[in-house]
């Protein structure tokens, strides 16, 4: 097992000294467990020119979603303000309610009951009429 270990490549998943996608490639060393990686200018340029163009599209994202964000902001904030007046309008409204009750008096009750004994009184009478 330990002759297997000097093995070139044998450490690094059996890496073998071909050109790989990313313009890297392996030169194995005679009896170190090194690799010495040549890389190619053309290919680097290529993607950092790449990686510049997506860097340059994922910020725009970003403006965008800033300013999404920021108007996104400001209706909430219009909408809380439109809420809070409308709480306040209505919380208005009802003490008025409440005070003009009391001033009038208590006879709503009153005017209820008497509207139920009256209807009672029609469907009674009405009942009457027309069994006979």
């Amino acid at each position: 097992m330990a002759a297997n270990s000097h093995r070139v490549g044998s450490s690094y998943g059996g890496a073998a000294p071909y050109r790989s996608s990313d313009g890297l490639s392996t030169r194995p060393v005679s009896a170190s467990e090194e690799i010495q990686l040549r890389i190619d200018p053309m290919d680097l340029d290529d993607e950092i020119t790449g990686l510049h163009s997506q860097v340059r599209r994922l910020r725009h994202v970003a403006e965008e979603i800033g300013t999404e964000v920021k108007y996104q902001k400001n209706f909430l904030d219009e909408l809380q303000m439109t809420m809070i007046k409308a709480q306040a309008g209505v919380k208005n409204n009802l003490r008025r309610l409440n005070k003009s009750i009391i001033q009038s008096g208590s006879n709503h009750i009153l005017h209820v009951i008497l509207f139920a004994l009256v209807c009672f009184f029609v469907v009674y009478l009405w009942s009457k009429m027309f069994r006979k």
